[in-house]
């Protein structure tokens, strides 16, 4: 969904934020269509935070963890990729592309239970192509042990082996953990519990992850399943995680550096 005339009339092109402003409409439309929680809003602003610190680029830390979540989605047995509304908003053609590609099931999971919304993020992954939709019959759901919000409503994602949860909340990580499913994240946020209790978090933006996993799933497919086990197990994901924190650091540094020039 691109910026309407009007927005495109306020900002153009050219304009240093256009991206982050483009993608910011996307959430707000997708709650106008039911799509995205209100709630969805602050949680998107809470991440453009995080993505500023990071120097909105996908960074090496973040590319090893998205190579190990796509052998660990090849190899797996029962994959399964949740998708909620934000999610839903931001990249369904890339999330359908990738769903495809890996022949993975996308399941709708919410925390916001609010009338129509499910239909609505079905008919935006269905727009974009998607032909197995989990997690739209009530009568299939049953609820995860330990868990007490909406989100403990799942279809296939109880049978999974492998749960790619972007945009996640960390009660449900937990959850999965204590199920013995290997968890993959997708949070800007290092820190959060998502990030600490997953197998692999990519700390990263899901506009940039998700086009990220395509590219390498077409490199990864080629490999048989010894070559993706080496990728899994030289990938250690708390020292990712300290090395992120690492990078963020540096990159603070040094735009306090170049902030203090500009104001001489």
């Amino acid at each position: 969904m691109a910026l309407n005339e009007n927005q495109n009339n306020i900002v153009p092109k050219t304009h240093p934020r256009y991206q982050s402003l483009k993608f910011r409409h996307k959430i707000i439309d997708g709650m106008k269509n039911l799509v995205v929680a209100e709630a969805g809003l602050i949680a998107h602003g809470r991440g453009e935070c995080f993505d500023y610190i990071i120097g909105e680029k996908t960074t090496k830390t973040a590319k090893y963890a998205i190579r190990a979540a796509v052998a660990a989605l090849l190899i797996a047995e029962k994959p399964v990729i949740s998708v909620n509304g934000n999610v839903a908003a931001l990249v369904p053609n890339e999330l359908v592309t990738l769903s495809k590609l890996l022949n993975i099931p996308l399941e709708i999971n919410l925390f916001y239970y609010k009338e129509g919304r499910i239909r609505a993020i079905k008919d935006v992954l269905k727009k974009a192509g998607a032909t197995d939709i989990k997690g739209i019959n009530e009568e299939k759901m049953i609820e995860l042990e330990g868990l007490e919000s909406n989100r403990r409503k799942v279809d296939f994602i109880a049978k999974a082996d492998v749960v790619m949860v972007p945009l996640e909340d960390g009660d449900r990580t937990e959850a999965l953990k204590k199920l013995n499913k290997k968890v993959i994240a997708v949070d800007l946020n290092p820190l959060s519990r998502t990030a600490l209790w997953a197998d692999i978090t990519i700390v990263d933006n899901i506009i940039r992850v998700i086009p990220k996993m395509i590219e390498i799933a077409n490199q990864l497919k080629k490999l048989n399943d010894s070559e993706l086990n080496d990728i899994l197990n030289n990938f250690d994901n708390k020292l990712n995680i300290q090395n992120t924190l690492d990078l963020i650091i540096d990159h603070i540094e040094k735009q306090k550096v170049e902030a203090f020039k500009i104001l001489k």
